[in-house]
């Protein structure tokens, strides 16, 4: 063979292990990462943001990109989005996580920005995924680049915007939030991966509907999830049907989305609060539910409803506070499971438990005279007096014992500070045993007014 053939023949060897590598490395990508959709059809969920005359639509269709933050849960579209602005921008896109990242590397991507910029006449498109892991030091160092439009800046995030990031960074980025996707949208997003014929499972498995719906489920809102649980159960068939038996196996041991310390976690501590708040024991019990299932600490959860039992049930109820004590020392001796019965049954009878704020609301308000009037004398014959010397100065003169007195209550005492007029802070509800409360301090206010009136007519 001469030297020209010797020359096109390894080059054409050359070309064919190339391509057989290109081949094996699509192959071994994830299918989630194989299967991230490349044109906005290919796109499922966030509706809301990508419908006709929604901004975000419109920055895409007319490639015109603009500084924003995606903020929503894991799986939901954030870096797929990214990539679709940059092209469809035409963009350079550079894409860096701050859970690796630093400053050093922001400086490396300013640098490869502005060589695309002068050298090549094309805008930049920076993705910064986990953006709330960057402290205010290093979420500040690509602000002037994104400024003068050496940048256009994508940040991702599953943490409220509002408590993660700069104000600086708020005020040149647009925040759009992403939403967990549909039943409908992950079954979509199954399906398409089963018959892809490039990236997907090229028809190769069958799978019945419900065992789509089963790692739907397990997925619970996030796409990625759900193809690395498709991908699993197709990787441990043998055949070409992938059992419901090998699904049940791969979905199980799931929890639902909870962050502990996140936004989900203080969003479902709320719809907890107001739950048993608003008498809704039925509401109360499923946010607990959601919250165990997702690893929530039960004995945080104690502790937030002694909270409860104290700032909406108070004294219509006082067992209500002794009942959530109680539950939450079957907690500390039994543990999990067991004693989250306990904790179900406490939350269930605050959820029924007549309501009152009057305890919270009188307390706050006594807190804001208490910080507000300075530090007023206490009236002399409320003072204690433990020695002689007290005794002559004074304290403790005057001074009533109200066991001495009829019905053990006596009339006229003033037990506030000479130098401010009594307040009434508590004004006990018409609900529960608040209801009698409220009828004792009536009576004993009623007796006060005698008092007064009988000492103004002897004056």
């Amino acid at each position: 063979m001469s030297k020209t053939g010797i020359r096109r023949e390894t080059r054409a060897l050359a070309l064919a292990d190339l391509f057989t590598s290109e081949t094996r490395y699509q192959n071994d990508r994830p299918l989630a990462d194989r299967m991230r959709p490349a044109t906005l059809a290919e796109f499922c969920g966030q509706r809301h943001l990508l419908e006709e005359g929604k901004p975000l639509l419109r920055a895409i269709e007319h490639g015109r990109a603009h500084s924003m933050v995606f903020w929503g849960p894991p799986g939901t579209g954030k870096t797929t989005l990214a990539r679709l602005i940059a092209r469809t921008t035409d963009s350079h896109f550079i894409a860096l996580s701050a859970v690796m990242a630093g400053v050093k590397d922001i400086r490396k991507a300013v640098q490869e920005a502005e060589q695309h910029r002068h050298m090549r006449d094309r805008g930049t498109v920076l993705f910064l995924d986990e953006v709330h892991r960057f402290n205010k030091s290093q979420q500040d160092a690509f602000l002037p680049f994104v400024e003068d439009g050496t940048l256009t800046f994508i940040g991702a995030t599953t943490e409220n915007p509002s408590f993660e990031l700069n104000n600086a960074l708020l005020s040149r980025a647009r925040v759009y939030v992403l939403k967990s996707l549909s039943e409908d949208d992950l079954t979509a997003v199954l399906r398409r991966a089963l018959l892809d014929d490039e990236r997907g499972l090229s028809g190769r498995y069958t799978i019945s509907e419900k065992s789509i719906r089963a790692i739907v489920l397990a997925a619970d809102g996030d796409a990625r999830r759900a193809l690395n649980l498709l991908e699993l159960a197709a990787d441990l068939t043998e055949g070409r049907e992938i059992s419901a038996a090998t699904v049940a196996e791969v979905a199980s041991g799931g929890r639902r989305r909870f962050d502990k310390q996140g936004e989900y976690f203080y969003d479902q501590i709320s719809a907890l609060h107001k739950s048993v708040r608003g008498t809704d024991p039925d509401a109360a019990l499923y946010w607990l539910m959601r919250m165990l299932d997702g690893g929530c600490d039960p004995l945080y959860i104690a502790r937030r409803m002694i909270r409860v039992a104290s700032e909406d049930i108070g004294n219509a109820d006082p067992r209500s506070l002794q009942l959530t004590l109680n539950a939450w020392e079957v907690l500390e001796r039994l543990g999990s499971p067991e004693g989250e019965l306990a904790l179900a049954q406490a939350v269930v009878y605050l959820a029924c438990a007549p309501k009152s704020n009057a305890v919270y609301t009188a307390a706050k308000a006594a807190l804001t005279d208490a910080r507000e009037q300075g530090s007023l004398e206490v009236p002399m014959h409320l003072r204690n007096a433990p020695t002689r010397l007290m005794k002559d100065l004074g304290y403790g003169a005057e001074y009533r014992y109200a066991h001495d007195e009829e019905d053990a209550f006596a009339r006229g005492v003033k037990y506030f500070p000479d130098d401010m007029s009594p307040v009434k802070y508590y004004h006990p509800v018409p609900r529960g045993l608040e209801i009698r409360i409220r009828e004792k301090l009536d009576e004993i206010e009623l007796k006060h007014r005698k008092t007064q009136a009988k000492k103004t007519r002897n004056d």
